[in-house]
């Protein structure tokens, strides 16, 4: 544990993990509140998508600014900023009087908390160097659990004051934690990269290693986005459940993405990230090709709890990429390949939004499952990321 806590590292640990927490943990509020927020201002499922991919993609267009950011300013003024102005969008959640306003505070959240990513990534890589797959894995881990927990609060808050207030409710904490981002972090990650090389920077990206690692995580990303920003609805609509009961199945994917995270990340610093990347993505394809034959309470529980584990493939995705790339271009290069990945991937909530409109919910999962597959053929070819770095 001193290589996690030793020389102030559990600080930085720490600090990088209650961010995740919040920052993650709100973003899979609004899929658990759509139900209460479609009640009021009466839109289709693919409408209900829409409001998802806005999350998704302004959090995806803020990544390669992010991570240039990084690469001048350092980490600490991005992460504090990023919480400080998460917490202000959320207020405007509170005050929407229809969908336009709704949507605006949805991208203002996206932008918002996409500058929380790069910088994120590059502090834990550059601080942890020994060790990051478990750092990485205990951070992610961080955010499952805060995904598992704020939609069940939230949806209890809104059963009691609506889910104007469940939002509202979490910009303190997040301001809090913004303030404590800029008290704590160490302020050394910035200066490296005043001028870039586009040329060194396309280097980087080139890769197989990083093009292959791109490629799939790109695929369960979009899988991951149709299936988290529809999950509570297709339990509530398709499987009967009660709003308060499908929040509390759709947080055992987290919980189960969290157990998942953290075991994952400490079996790649032992058997190798492409090997437990592998193995998670075959995995992962078995609960979605259940879900749509599975019902009772106890039975979609297990199967979200297996669907959680397909988590585990981001803290080893990022620990794999990032060391990867020259550390010069570090930042830049993570940012924009993550805005690469999130806005293709976003649009898997439109995918089945727009599929659920016709009638085509379990299909929908069944062709996420299909792509779940077809990522996993990817990771047959992904080497060794010590034969990858050499090439």
């Amino acid at each position: 544990m001193s290589g996690l806590t030793g020389d102030g590292k559990g600080s930085v640990l720490g600090t990088v993990a209650a961010g995740w927490f919040v920052v993650l943990g709100a973003r899979y509020v609004v899929p658990a509140l759509l139900p209460y927020v479609r009640e009021e201002f009466a839109f289709s499922s693919t409408l209900a998508g829409v409001v998802v991919t806005v999350i998704w993609v302004t959090y995806a267009l803020m990544q390669f600014p992010a991570g240039t950011m990084a690469d001048r300013v350092g980490e600490r003024p991005l992460l504090a900023v990023s919480l400080l102005t998460g917490g202000a969008s959320l207020l405007v959640f509170y005050v929407a009087p229809g969908v336009g306003v709704f949507l605006l505070a949805c991208a203002l959240f996206g932008f918002a908390t996409g500058l929380f990513g790069p910088p994120r990534a590059t502090i834990l890589t550059r601080t942890f160097r020994e060790n990051d797959g478990v750092a990485f894995g205990i951070v992610l881990a961080a955010g499952s659990v805060g995904a598992a927990g704020l939609p069940i609060a939230t949806t209890w808050l809104t059963e009691q004051y609506g889910w104007r207030t469940a939002l509202g409710g979490i910009a303190p904490v997040f301001l809090a934690l913004g303030v404590v981002s800029w008290l704590v972090l160490p302020d050394d990650g910035g200066g490296s990269a005043v001028e870039f090389s586009v040329g060194a920077v396309r280097s980087a990206i080139a890769n197989r290693g990083v093009v292959l690692a791109v490629l799939a995580m790109t695929v369960m990303l979009f899988a991951m986005q149709g299936l988290t920003a529809f999950f509570p609805t297709y339990l509530h609509e398709q499987k009967g459940l009660t709003e308060t009961t499908a929040a509390s199945v759709y947080a055992l994917l987290f919980l189960g993405g969290g157990v998942s995270q953290w075991l994952a990340g400490s079996a790649a610093d032992r058997f190798g990230h492409h090997r437990v990347m592998l193995a998670v993505s075959a995995f992962s394809v078995l609960p979605l090709v259940a879900l749509p034959f599975v019902d009772g309470v106890l039975a979609l529980s297990a199967v979200a709890i297996t669907l959680g584990v397909r988590l585990a493939v981001g803290p080893l995705s990022n620990g794999y990429i990032v060391r990867l790339l020259a550390e010069e271009v570090q930042g830049t290069a993570w940012g924009l390949l993550r805005t690469a990945f999130f806005v293709v991937g976003s649009f898997g909530s439109v995918a089945v939004g727009a599929m659920a409109d016709q009638g085509l919910f379990d299909v929908a999962f069944l062709l996420l499952a299909l792509l779940t597959a077809v990522a996993t053929v990817v990771y047959v070819f992904l080497p060794d990321r010590g034969t990858a770095a050499r090439v």
